[in-house]
């Protein structure tokens, strides 16, 4: 019998949205196959001690068996991790020489590398996502490389190493594997047969192996089509999904994952250009047929349940352990009073299930007749609305009001409309308006910027989001998203592309304003105005204004104040108008004066001590932009 595969699949510790769909898929394919699969998301120093603790773990409970070793986990990976005999418990057993021995010789084997030296993974997979991630991203697949028993077991994959792949090989001596695994035998080449893993439905267990929360969470991830049929120059898809895959099928994915891991609320799919498919009446209807029709709900399966039945089907034992003592815990703080909290406390620890570190599936096994009535009383889920997102956004281009009555027969929200460029203005506003009229009023959209925009386009296409919203009784959310050229070898690793039209002074302004707005705009006019002004000449103003006070403008800004008073009644008090005694000084410049001015507050650099020869008044002016909060 051939000895199952130990599978790897790791995600850099960058922060990041949403899960990794290609490692899940990879994760899917590998466990159908009988393999040991391990997916980890953070420090790799730490999970390098991890390796090394388990290893100490397995030879103290050998050899002193009447020890229950796993309650001392988190000090003896401490210990293995730093050295430091100080993190022991102070118990009789830590004095035993041939313990200590032991814990000494473990610590040897950390400090020497031992994890590289016998490497204990047949595979391992790493996943990329954006190129400004380089150097985190190569740090990674350099390391976990090297926990791999053959160079040939590595598998690189996503959106990074697509991208870049001359790049990533000269890195990591790591030849990446570009676009969409759609062959398993890439993989795995001694498999009977091909299996199209991009396709495959995605283990989620993993997700509950790492402490990380991805934000989007309690949702179907899912694709109905593949590519686009535009090859817009900022785009990457071209590249990433190069062919037009006008369908793929939702139903049995979904179908699977609420097998195994229950209904999930909503459908969020990251079709690139759903409109373009010739079978776009099917998906809808399937998106339909699978429980997502106008005004579906959703009821909260029973998680407990679900993961009882995955642990006796040995199903990632390590996952559904740790999603059962979550559970524990939240059953903890639902008990009501403290002689239930007594018992139930005492019925854990004494079955050693406190924690995920020193729980096994038998003894959660032995507990679940004890359990289940606890959590079947609490389990009482209400039913609440559910939503489809296709997050990419969809064609404004491709809108026509048979598609968005089709569209309107689902419960999306938002419906994501892309706005790239001022010059889609009339196209854009007849298919916001077509989508008001077929009774979606839930909009939201990305809007390109510092390509080959001017920043009076940005100012521009978030008013008529506004406007549109007034007139037209709707919600859009507006999301300014910065262009990042990713392939030009200038800039790939890092954020510093400034567009021809743009400038660093205007790129950390509107960062600024984001960053009060948290990221959006919504329907509000005074909100907009606020944050963008309230005519284009006052947006300028912004743009040059000083960091400090454009985030904290209500502080510094009497004539702010004034406008929104009665919208900000507590800001009444404050007197401060530095910008306004900024822009006074600021018109009062000569042209000259002004010139030296604005090309200083463009560089945004200003370190005075670079600029020994300018005149006073200029030097007055600046000043105003070293003001910290």
């Amino acid at each position: 019998m051939t000895k199952p595969k130990n599978v790897l699949l790791v995600e850099p510790n960058y922060k990041n949205k949403y899960p990794p769909m290609g490692l899940m898929k990879i994760s899917t394919y590998f466990r159908s196959r009988g393999a040991n699969i391990r997916f980890f998301k953070g420090d790799l120093h730490l999970f390098a001690a991890e390796l090394i603790c388990e290893d100490l773990l397995a030879y103290l409970t050998s050899v002193f068996p009447d020890v229950y070793w796993k309650d001392y986990y988190p000090q003896l990976h401490n210990y293995i991790y730093t050295g430091d005999n100080t993190v022991l418990p102070q118990k009789d057993i830590f004095n035993d020489s041939d313990i200590l021995d032991a814990l000494s010789l473990y610590r040897i084997k950390y400090k020497k590398k031992d994890y590289f030296t016998n490497p204990r993974f047949d595979i391992v997979a790493i996943t990329t996502l954006f190129t400004f991630y380089w150097k985190i991203t190569i740090d990674t697949i350099n390391f976990v490389k090297q926990l791999c028993k053959s160079p040939k077991g590595v598998i690189i994959g996503g959106v990074m190493s697509t991208l870049l792949p001359d790049e990533v090989f000269s890195a990591t001596q790591i030849k990446p594997h570009i676009g969409l695994l759609t062959d398993s035998k890439v993989i795995d080449p001694r498999a009977r047969k091909s299996v199209n893993i991009d396709e495959l439905p995605l283990d989620y267990s993993i997700l509950d192996e790492i402490d990380y929360t991805y934000p989007a969470t309690n949702a179907y991830f899912a694709y109905m089509t593949r590519g686009c049929i535009n090859k817009c120059p900022f785009c990457a898809v071209p590249k990433l999904e190069p062919e037009y895959k006008g369908y793929i099928n939702l139903k049995d994915q979904l179908a699977k994952t609420k097998e195994l891991f229950g209904e999930q609320r909503h459908l969020l799919l990251l079709d690139n250009n759903v409109l373009a498919s010739p079978k776009f009446d099917n998906i809808i209807d399937e998106i339909k047929d699978c429980g997502f029709a106008k005004g579906a709900t959703y009821e909260k399966p029973n998680e407990y349940d679900i993961a009882i039945k995955n642990l006796i089907a040995s199903y990632n034992d390590r996952a559904f352990i740790n999603k059962i003592i979550r559970i524990y815990q939240d059953l903890f703080n639902h008990l009501k009073t403290d002689d239930e909290k007594i018992e139930f406390m005492s019925k854990i620890e004494n079955a050693h299930c406190l924690y995920s570190y020193t729980a096994q599936k038998q003894d959660i096994l032995d507990l679940d007749s004890y359990i289940r009535p606890i959590y079947e009383r609490f389990h009482k889920p209400s039913r609440v609305t559910r939503y489809v997102d296709f997050n990419q956004g969809i064609d404004s281009r491709l809108v026509t009001e048979k598609k968005m009555k089709k569209l309107s027969e689902i419960n999306i929200r938002p419906l994501r409309i892309a706005f790239d460029h001022w010059e889609l203005r009339d196209i854009y506003e007849k298919a916001v308006t077509i989508a008001a009229n077929s009774g979606i009023r839930n909009l939201s959209n990305y809007l390109l910027y510092n390509f080959k925009d001017k920043p009076d386009d940005l100012y521009y296409r978030l008013q008529l989001n506004v406007e549109l919203c007034e007139r037209l009784n709707v919600s859009i959310y507006s999301f300014p998203m910065k262009y990042h050229p990713i392939t030009d070898p200038n800039f790939y690793m890092n954020r510093d592309f400034i567009g021809e039209h743009w400038n660093r002074k205007y790129i950390r302004a509107i960062q600024s304003v984001l960053n009060s707005t948290k990221g959006k705009i919504g329907r509000s006019m005074s909100f907009f105005e606020e944050a963008f002004g309230k005519d284009i000449e006052e947006f300028h103003k912004i743009l040059l204004m000083p960091e400090t006070f454009i985030i904290y403008r209500r502080q510094f800004n009497q004539e702010l104040r004034n406008r929104l008073n009665n919208k900000y009644s507590n800001t009444s008090g404050n007197n401060n108008d530095l910008v306004h005694e900024w822009w006074r000084k600021f018109l009062k410049l000569s042209d000259s004066q002004r010139e030296i001015a604005e090309k200083i507050i463009k560089s945004n650099n200003f370190n005075l001590d670079n600029y020994p020869d300018i005149n006073s008044k200029v030097r007055d002016v600046l000043k105003y932009y070293l003001i910290q909060h």
